[in-house]
């Protein structure tokens, strides 16, 4: 097997995401063969470090052993069974120790992050549907919002690139200004702009909190809006607001969750707890396709009932699959066993000194950071500024992908001081 085998077989067979296929008449594919640690490596031999994380899904390496063994073991045990009339001890373990986690009692389980946003939203209408609201059929997200691309979630997402061309199958939700530190006024703190950005929030919802069901908002980090960040004052204020208004508060931690932030969760930072927690992306350390939507007592009580009609009818085939809830077990294992989130400061204190050279670097605006998450906008930016950076990134050997003129890193967490030096280094190399 080589490189160019691999790539022509790929064209002709499958239809890659979130990409105009057109576009790898000048753009190869990779094909890749392995993965450890950071690396991903080629049939050529070639390496490349993961420094977004597959999509923010790695945390802890490709081929991590700790997990590699959790998931053997299960093979030998269980590889699936249907979750409806069955249950298995990897799912019912994960169940415990996210409710532990969260102070949220009760896991729903999902494939993917779209899924978690589908599950949150369908549960909020049909619980006060349930609870003799009908009328709370609507929902508020933020602008530049990003909740997943399946219908439901595309509703609530506001990024024109995936959502205009399907806007006569949508459902209309309405967006209210984000609190992104980037679109504050001159001289304006991020927490001042949090605060100011809260007020719209509050009249939205005095005047149509009757007919809302929940407010959906991706907690301290809006990633696909180009890591936009906020102050935690923001979600604070919004979880009082949701109460006074009795309306939903639902905290997407797809991509913030498992320790991106700083915290194991973002919604910690504000010192919350939402009404339910939508999780994907890094719960199986960049395994197994798994999501989860957490909710409260009080929302799981709306549906417990003699009539079928008023459970929660949601389901998919593959449903908290025993092999991946172990892949999330393992993940859960390292976290504690390696003091991740305390070993993520000092790693992050590190990068940023590393990265002092990029922060002073005449392109670079809006330098940002929180927990293992680094952000900036290149100024000027060349036209399809982030696909050229992108190929010129691979060039040399790091696999970054921008959104528009945002460049970010998201590293696995297991990244050591010569790796972290590395990506320092040839980042300040691709701006130069």
């Amino acid at each position: 097997m080589n490189n160019h085998n691999l790539l022509t077989r790929s064209l002709a067979a499958v239809w890659h995401p979130c990409t105009q296929m057109k576009a790898h008449e000048v753009m190869p594919l990779i094909p890749i063969s392995r993965g450890e640690g950071v690396w991903l490596y080629d049939f050529d031999g070639n390496r490349y470090m993961d420094a977004v994380s597959s999509w923010w899904v790695n945390l802890f390496g490709h081929a991590n052993p700790g997990i590699n063994a959790a998931l053997k073991n299960q093979l030998d045990q269980l590889e699936h069974v249907m979750l409806a009339g069955f249950t298995h001890q990897p799912v019912v373990e994960l169940s415990e120790r996210l409710a532990a986690l969260t102070g949220l009692g009760h896991a729903f389980y999902g494939s993917d992050g779209a899924s978690a946003t589908e599950i949150a939203l369908k549960m909020s209408f049909h619980y006060w549907r349930n609870s003799g609201q009908p009328d709370k059929t609507n929902f508020i997200s933020l602008q530049n919002s990003y909740h997943g691309e399946t219908i439901g979630a595309l509703s609530v997402t506001d990024v024109a690139l995936f959502k205009d061309t399907y806007g006569p199958l949508l459902r209309q939700s309405t967006q209210v200004p984000s609190p992104d530190m980037r679109l504050a006024e001159a001289g304006e703190s991020a927490e001042a702009y949090a605060a100011r950005c809260v007020q719209d929030l509050e009249a939205h919802l005095a005047q149509h909190h009757h007919e809302t069901a929940a407010f959906i908002v991706e907690p301290l980090v809006q990633a696909a809006a180009g890591m936009g960040m906020y102050h935690p004052l923001y979600l604070k204020q919004a979880r009082a607001l949701c109460d006074q208004y009795k309306v939903h508060l639902i905290a997407d931690e797809i991509a913030v969750g498992f320790g991106r932030t700083g915290t194991m969760f973002a919604c910690e930072q504000a010192g919350i707890r939402p009404d339910f927690m939508c999780l994907s992306k890094g719960i199986t350390g960049g395994y197994l396709p798994l999501s989860v939507v957490l909710t409260t007592d009080q929302v799981y009580q709306a549906f417990y009932h003699d009539q079928t009609g008023m459970g929660f009818l949601h389901s998919h085939s593959y449903t908290g699959n025993a092999l991946a809830c172990r892949a999330a077990l393992a993940t859960l294992d390292i976290f504690e066993q390696d003091q991740v989130l305390k070993a993520n400061r000092i790693k992050a204190a590190q990068i940023n000194e590393l990265l002092s050279p990029v922060i002073a670097h005449p392109k670079v605006r809006n330098f940002r950071h929180l927990g293992m998450i680094w952000a900036f906008e290149v100024e000027p930016a060349a036209t399809d500024f982030a696909n050229g950076f992108h190929r010129s990134a691979l060039t040399n050997g790091l696999l970054l992908r921008p959104i528009g003129n945002t460049v970010y890193l998201m590293p696995p967490y297991i990244i050591d001081e010569e790796q972290m030096s590395g990506l320092a280094q040839g980042l300040f190399k691709l701006l130069s």
